[in-house]
């Protein structure tokens, strides 16, 4: 498609999918224009000031498998392979009552049987009940036919205590950010189809962000963009928008004093809740804005630890056993030093599913942290950070539930998509599936270009009503 004959195309929303659908859209000649209502992009991945220093809202870990991902980071300038540090997939705890699972750079499946030959932690039938759950994993095609809690499919597979509370639990909830008790099952095994089920060995190693967030996606896409001709906005917000009788929209963004030209197509990459309230006035679109509107959603917390320059743990990350009841929070632990030289001293702990430690005090939970570091790594100084900040991401991701029904890429507004990590995918909330969602909202306008402008037109007839200020 010609840049003459391209859509004037509006995305709402700078996250990594707003910045996903944006690149493929100005690759396929349509006119962009990006809008993010924060000063920075990123979305739920992104940067925050603390102590004059850059942070991630959150600690992430990439899988080799996510080929959406790295594509489009390639697109924009961005290497995977310096970006980021690629280890194995391992699950390895510090202290003493824990695992070491790491498989070594064998071909798939290889390296999982070594790895698992090899873990120290678990007993002969512990191993054994693994090594059963993967195989009948495998000839199930990582499918079942009604989905159900992951606790429920655990039990099922007759998997050991142990394992479920070093291996199973920890994965469910890092992954979907959701406890086995109500997570789904059909979701989890395509997260294991794609990590201890994967046909490469590349496709299940970890990728480790070296850089920030911000860094390794939204900002590179948007100086992309920008050298292809986008209009790229922050602190502008899309406050709604309304249908005109040729068939295009005429967008409220903010307090602009010059309104746009009206846009013959808008993909909504704003949270859920946000996209509920901008389809809620357009008749035709108030079921899936009640669907939207209907999503749960799980906190995930962040704390930082800074320490002495030159305090280093021993690998680039550690699983850590929580216990709530034991004030034991932590379930991930990150060296950022090892990652970023810059960060020297400075420790990421991930609290996933996060309702009940978000509800303490930032300080009580950073103490507690702090002091099952110390007991975990056998270090008394651990438990004095020479500073400490919690950073929690309330709404960081839709609960996923068994059966839970994500709506799709197109709306029943012409011309109106979604992207986002909510949408439908066999991946839980995830940066691959906010990728992919990205450049699906794309491919429908794809389509929707290729139709007659007499096919694409609206009428008011289908109870669509403009917001008040928008009219």
């Amino acid at each position: 498609m010609s840049a003459a004959s391209g859509l004037r195309v509006l995305v709402a929303g700078g996250g990594w999918a707003g910045c996903a659908a944006a690149v493929e859209l100005q690759g396929q000649g349509h006119h962009v224009t990006l809008v993010e209502a924060a000063r920075s992009l990123g979305g739920r991945a992104r940067g925050v000031e603390v102590r004059g220093n850059m942070l991630d809202n959150g600690q992430h870990i990439l899988l080799g498998a996510y080929g959406e991902t790295l594509r489009l980071m390639r697109k924009v300038g961005v290497d995977p392979e310096s970006a980021m540090l690629r280890l194995p997939v391992q699950m390895r705890y510090p202290q003493d009552g824990g695992m070491d699972f790491a498989a070594p750079r064998l071909p798939a499946p290889l390296h999982l049987l070594a790895a698992l030959l090899k873990a120290k932690g678990l007993a002969r039938a512990d191993k054994m009940a693994l090594a059963r759950f993967t195989t009948a994993a495998r000839w199930m095609g990582w499918q079942l036919y009604t989905d159900c809690p992951v606790a429920e499919l655990l039990e099922r597979f007759d998997q050991t205590p142990r394992l479920n509370r070093l291996l199973w639990r920890p994965l469910c909830i890092a992954a979907l950010n959701t406890p086995p008790e109500r997570a789904s099952s059909q979701v989890f095994l395509a997260v294991l189809r794609d990590s201890l089920g994967a046909k490469r060995r590349a496709a299940s190693d970890m990728l480790l962000p070296r850089l920030a967030m911000g860094a390794l996606f939204p900002e590179a896409a948007a100086g992309h963009l920008r050298r292809q001709g986008a209009d790229v906005r922050t602190g502008v917000k899309l406050a709604g928008f309304a249908a005109l009788p040729d068939g295009r929209w005429r967008a409220e963004l903010g307090a602009q004093e010059t309104p746009d030209a009206p846009y013959d197509a808008i993909v909504l990459a704003t949270p859920p809740w946000q996209t509920a309230a901008l389809l809620a006035p357009h008749g035709a679109a108030s079921a899936l804005s009640a669907q939207l509107e209907g999503l749960t959603h799980e906190p995930i917390a962040t704390c930082y630890l800074q320490y002495a320059p030159g305090a280093r743990l021993g690998l680039p990350f550690y699983a850590l056993e929580d216990g709530p009841a034991a004030g034991r929070w932590g379930q991930f632990v990150f060296d950022r030093g090892q990652l970023d030289p810059a960060q020297d001293g400075l420790l990421a702990v991930v609290v996933s599913a996060a309702g009940e430690a978000a509800s303490l005090p930032q300080d009580a939970l950073a103490a507690a942290i702090a002091a099952q570091l110390a007991q975990d790594f056998k270090n008394e100084t651990l438990a004095k950070p020479a500073w400490s900040q919690v950073i929690t991401e309330k709404r960081a991701t839709f609960s996923c539930a068994p059966g839970l029904v994500r709506p799709g890429n197109v709306t029943p507004l012409p011309g109106v998509l979604l992207a986002g990590d909510y949408t439908a995918s066999d991946y839980p909330a995830t940066l691959e599936t906010a990728v992919r969602s990205g450049a699906g909202a794309a491919t429908a306008i794809r389509a929707y270009a290729a139709l007659p402008r007499e096919k694409r037109s609206l009428s008011h007839a289908d109870g669509a009503r403009e917001p008040d200020s928008v009219r």
